[in-house]
This record gives C-alpha cells, sequence and structure tokens, in this order.
C-alpha cells in the first residue's frame, strides 16, 4: 500500500474528475456525499474510496442523473447505476475513468480488464483515439499540477506502451508494398516522450508501409546516414518537450539544410510544441500537422 496514493486534496479531486471545488463542497454541504477528514488548521483531505465515489458520482451526473437523485442512491447502489449506464453509453467516458483508477492505485489487472473490454467493441486503433490519447492530455495536466506523481505517469504510459508494441509486432511480417517511401521516425535530441510517434509507426505499418523507427534523442547529424540507404524518404518527429520554442526554427533550417538537401526527402512534424509555438518560416519540404489522425489519414 506504500506505493499507493490514498489521501488526496480537493485540488486533487477537481483536477482528477473535472468537477470544480466549489461544486464539491456545495455537495458536500447540501447532500453529504462525501465525508472528508480535516486537519488542524481546517483543510480538507479525501481518501481513496471517496475520489472513487466522486468519479463514479461525476460519471452518472455527466449522463444525465441529477445531483439530487444520485444522493438519494445508498453507497452501494451508486457504482451498480454506474455499470447500468456505462452497458448503453459511451464506453469511452467510463473507460478512461477506469484507467484514472488503475493509474492511482498502480492497478496492472483493471487496466487489462478495462481494454480488454474495449477490444469487444473497438478496434486498436479506435481505443487509441478515442480513449488513450484524451487520458494522456489529462494525465499530462494532471502531471504539471502535482496531482500525480511521475510514478504514476511512467505506469501507465508503459502500459500503453506495450499494447502499442504488441499491435505493431503483429504487422511485422506483413510485406511492405513495393516502391513506397521509406518512413524514418525518430524524435530530437534530449526528447524522450516517444508514445504518439510509436503508434504513428503502428498506423503507417497498418497501411503497408516500409517504416525505421529510430526513438527518442537521436542526433540530427545521425540521421545522415540513412540517406545512403533509401531513395525516398519521409522523415516523422514528434516535438512534445525538446527541441526548445525559441530553437524550433533554427532546427527546421538547419534539418532543411542538413537532411533535406537530397531529393526525394521530406519531413513530417507534429508535438504539443507546435500548439505553443508559431513558425513564421516553414522551410520547404517539411509539414507541420495538428494531430496524428491528420498526418496519417491522406496516407
Amino acid at each position: 500500500m506504500n506505493n499507493i496514493k490514498v489521501n488526496f486534496s480537493i485540488k486533487d479531486l477537481e483536477n482528477l474528475t473535472g468537477i470544480k471545488a466549489h461544486t464539491i463542497r456545495i455537495w458536500e454541504k447540501r447532500y453529504n456525499l462525501l465525508s472528508p477528514q480535516r486537519s488542524d488548521t481546517n483543510i480538507r483531505n479525501y481518501s481513496l474510496s471517496s475520489f472513487q465515489k466522486l468519479l463514479n458520482i461525476s460519471y452518472l451526473n455527466n449522463n444525465g442523473l441529477k445531483i439530487s437523485k444520485i444522493a438519494d442512491l445508498k453507497p452501494e447502489q451508486i457504482p451498480i447505476k454506474v455499470r447500468e449506464i456505462a452497458s448503453r453509453a459511451r464506453a469511452e467516458d467510463y473507460s478512461i475513468n477506469a484507467l484514472k483508477m488503475a493509474m492511482i492505485n498502480f492497478d496492472q489487472v483493471l487496466f487489462y480488464s478495462t481494454y480488454n473490454n474495449l477490444l469487444d467493441s473497438k478496434t486498436f486503433s479506435e481505443i487509441f483515439y478515442s480513449v488513450f490519447l484524451p487520458l494522456l492530455e489529462e494525465i499530462g495536466m494532471l502531471w504539471q499540477t502535482n496531482t500525480i506523481t511521475p510514478a504514476h505517469e511512467h505506469f501507465i504510459s508503459v502500459l500503453i506502451k506495450q499494447k502499442i508494441l504488441i499491435n505493431t509486432e503483429r504487422l511485422q511480417l506483413l510485406e511492405p508494398k513495393p516502391s513506397t517511401s521509406t518512413f524514418v521516425l525518430f524524435l530530437p535530441e534530449n526528447e524522450i516522450h516517444d508514445i504518439g510517434l510509436l503508434f504513428i509507426n503502428y498506423q503507417l505499418r497498418s497501411k503497408g508501409y516500409h517504416t525505421i523507427f529510430l526513438g527518442e534523442s537521436v542526433p540530427m547529424e545521425n540521421l545522415n546516414n540513412l540517406l545512403e540507404f533509401f531513395d525516398e524518404i519521409t522523415f516523422v518527429s514528434y516535438f512534445t518537450v525538446y527541441p526548445e520554442s525559441k530553437d524550433i526554427q533554427d532546427y527546421l533550417d538547419k534539418f532543411k539544410s542538413l537532411i533535406l538537401n537530397k531529393e526525394n526527402t521530406r519531413l513530417m512534424l507534429l508535438g504539443k510544441k507546435f500548439s505553443d509555438v508559431h513558425v513564421e518560416n516553414i522551410p520547404e519540404k517539411i509539414s507541420i500537422f495538428n494531430s496524428i489522425e491528420n498526418l496519417v489519414k491522406p496516407l
């Protein structure tokens, strides 16, 4: 139990459930839905069971059940009502909440069972777009606000990576399309966030393209070696943290002169960095995309 987060502030609950702290306080006072412990200085402290209960309350409320009706339910009836609505509502919302619980508790069994339930009605790609991507976006915000620790983020990220790699492995025996461009997937130096790039690799392989996955923190100069082996290369990279904002324009200009000086080469880019930074002068043969789907769909 030492590895499990068992105490939550009201701000933690707000970040994890999306319910404003002010609303949580009102629900406590008016409906007695939660009973937090209080410190000597009267600061609320919530248990793991309170967090789970609030996740369920949030789910029911988002699916049209009035808070007054939820308050009338006995505690043991709330999860039953959640399962009842989940069976006919959007599986994604229920699954994201379940995966959050799995992350907080470091619960691999809950992760696997949630994932396997999704597979009954969705393809792996549909699960990634509709469940994993929204979950990862939330996790990034939870980490930034210190609601979760890096250990939580790493735990869920590794499990998602495992699923991408397993599904990619199933495609490795397929022969790539004849006479197609080779896609070289890499992250720039110091960049280690590779889930998006791994999934792009999976998507490209599923479409029959030849891919070479180089992974994290690849020096630009090293990419020159590949130009000797392939006649047509599309480089793909994902900027999450690096390069730093002030260095992006220089990186693109250098890439153009150093790597894209050969015919039949191009660079496709995406990532969080491009939502934070506007690149004024995008060099020729470089394209920037706002989502994985927009990058992969036209190919």
